[in-house]
């Protein structure tokens, strides 16, 4: 047996592949360099962008050039995983309204994956197709490629690269107004990565102060004892609602303020923390009673973060009095966590739109008719809490809904979309005034709050305040928190009830307040966290995160940790 022998023709062809190769791997790696930059054209913004998705190619072609060492290999990877990135970026966009930023791929939960997978069912065949594909593309481009770099000239060109990225990230950081704007997929991403990181490593999640002053002694131990019979409770969220009439020159119908108008006739402002399009922002903020601000960079995803750690909330406190607790949630309860979020808060029964019978949304009277229902089988059961979503008003504002229910409709001459955002508003306005004539008729011997609020401006909100201000002197307004475009509303109503006091229902108030409004209008006793947050109320006259500079802020976080009201963090 002969151990030296070689397949003579075999290595021939070898050698004569690796040579005819050259120049066709050459021209690939041009070709693959090529689309790079066309890549940045069609979707950075700005030279900073440019130069960010620039040092992210740099760095990926040299990671892993000193993984393979072949440059059109290198290439072709790295091309693929941004191409990757924008594509899954502009799919977000288009359902959520918001772009990928890396706190999406650091928190990779069931409940993402199960929205992605609900929402656009081909999305696994389209992976495994693409995974395909590559493998074959890189088996390829590997027999072909002769050109090799060396691991040393590779891992610092990756250095030299990740070093310019940490210097720009944290020397222009991102505001995180701009994960909802559809450019700089890239650029964006790899600038949140460094913000985030160097985020975490230094504060945490959380904002909270190192040691407190006093502690909640006893907080755990909370026990209601209401002094008189309690109302069903509803919280309406009134989606993308305000009153247009902040804005000047634009029309509206007779009467139409009458909808931002409380029991005692007063206009109450709900100043918000989200411009223009996060509903889940206020939905932390009126469930927990607490600052999505408190999060930082991490803040677009706080509901996600939250799910599991934030323990205190308003349903909690009421369940402690003998309440059931219920949301009917008009998307999938995996969007954002928003199940595990609300049970987490003290939602026991919680029906997305699966539950609630539909695939699309609904005009607002089909969650007022479902609450209708759910009060008329549970009320027997003791008092409900009902956390009602609607969303006749959610974007687009470009096609009409439902116009068959506005028949007497006529537009009034403003912009298209603002007339159909005022004629949706106009449809919620009706459906709310039928749903306390319904309470009232089915039953009269029940008493019920509502407390309604609106999420946050419509997108063109910001817009139509201040005309006068061009687009980047509107971003500069509206990233230093002026809160012309944070202001929505709240109201308090009640049927067959007498509200306990409206004491802390202030005309301006900011939503981390809401529960505690809700709370003492109900007659409900506070635990001393919401006692300790009413104190910051009256101190602070209704500001909440920048009550005394931002240090109550932080000192109420860490009170709540000490007690276990928020965990792990």
């Amino acid at each position: 047996m002969s151990y030296g022998t070689s397949n003579a023709p075999s290595d021939a062809f070898a050698a004569k592949t690796v040579a005819r190769g050259g120049p066709v791997a050459f021209w690939l790696v041009l070709s693959l360099h090529g689309l790079a930059i066309i890549l940045i054209g069609a979707t950075e913004a700005s030279p900073l962008g440019m130069a960010v998705f620039l040092l992210v190619w740099a760095m990926l072609n040299c990671l892993w050039l000193a993984l393979v060492r072949r440059p059109s290999v290198a290439a072709l990877i790295s091309l693929e995983l941004l191409v990757a990135l924008v594509l899954l970026s502009r799919f977000k966009y288009d359902k959520l309204w918001m772009t990928i930023d890396f706190v999406d791929v650091m928190i990779v939960d069931r409940d993402t994956s199960a929205f992605l997978l609900a929402t656009f069912p081909a999305l696994r065949w389209w992976i495994l197709l693409s995974a395909a594909a590559t493998v074959a593309a890189v088996i390829v481009k590997w027999r072909l490629d002769s050109y090799r770099v060396s691991r040393r000239a590779s891992l610092a060109g990756f250095s030299i690269s990740a070093l310019a990225l940490i210097a720009i990230s944290l020397s222009c950081p991102t505001d995180l107004r701009e994960d909802f704007i559809s450019q700089s997929y890239v650029s964006k991403f790899a600038r949140t990565a460094v913000e985030t990181i160097h985020e975490l490593s230094s504060r945490g999640y959380l904002e909270a102060a190192n040691d407190t002053s006093g502690r909640l002694t006893g907080a755990g131990s909370f026990v209601c004892h209401p002094t008189r019979k309690l109302p069903h409770i509803i919280l309406l969220h009134d989606e993308s609602s305000f009153d247009i009439t902040a804005a000047p020159g634009v029309k509206v119908p007779s009467g139409y303020g009458d909808h931002f108008r409380s029991f005692d006739g007063r206009e109450r402002k709900l100043v918000v923390e989200g411009v223009g399009g996060p509903s889940w922002f206020t939905e932390y903020n009126v469930l927990t009673g607490l600052s999505v601000r408190s999060f930082g960079r991490f803040a677009t995803s706080v509901t996600r973060i939250a799910a599991g750690h934030v323990r205190r909330g308003l349903p909690r406190l009421l369940d402690q009095c003998g309440y059931q607790t219920f949301s009917l949630y008009p998307f999938y309860g995996s969007f954002l966590g928003s199940r595990a979020f609300q049970t987490t808060t003290g939602i026991s029964h919680y029906l997305d739109m699966r539950d609630l019978g539909t695939r699309d949304f609904e005009a607002d009277s089909f969650y007022f008719d479902r609450a209708v229902d759910l009060i008329e089988r549970e009320r027997r059961n003791g008092p409900l809490f009902l956390y009602v979503y609607t969303v006749a008003n959610h974007f687009p504002w470009d096609r009409s809904l439902r116009p068959e229910l506005t028949s007497y409709w006529r537009d009034l001459g403003n912009a298209p979309d603002v007339d159909e955002y005022i004629r949706r508003q106009t449809m919620t306005a009706g459906d709310y005034r039928k749903l306390l004539e319904t309470l009232a008729r089915k039953f009269p011997d029940e008493s019920f709050l509502i407390v309604r609020y609106g999420d946050h401006q419509p997108q063109f909100g910001a817009g139509l305040i201040d005309r006068s201000l061009g687009k980047e002197d509107l971003v500069k307004r509206v990233e230093a928190s002026d809160p012309r475009y944070l202001t929505t509303y709240y109201a308090i109503d009640a049927v067959n009830f007498a509200p306990a006091t409206v004491a802390s229902a202030l005309d301006r108030l900011d939503a981390p307040y809401l529960p505690i409004v809700t709370l003492e209008a109900a007659g409900i006793p506070l635990d001393l966290s919401f006692s300790e947050q009413r104190a910051m109320l009256r101190r602070c006259a209704g500001l909440f995160y920048s009550c005394e500079n931002g240090t109550a802020v932080k000192k109420l976080n860490r009170l709540l940790m000490d007690v276990g009201l928020i965990i792990g963090f």
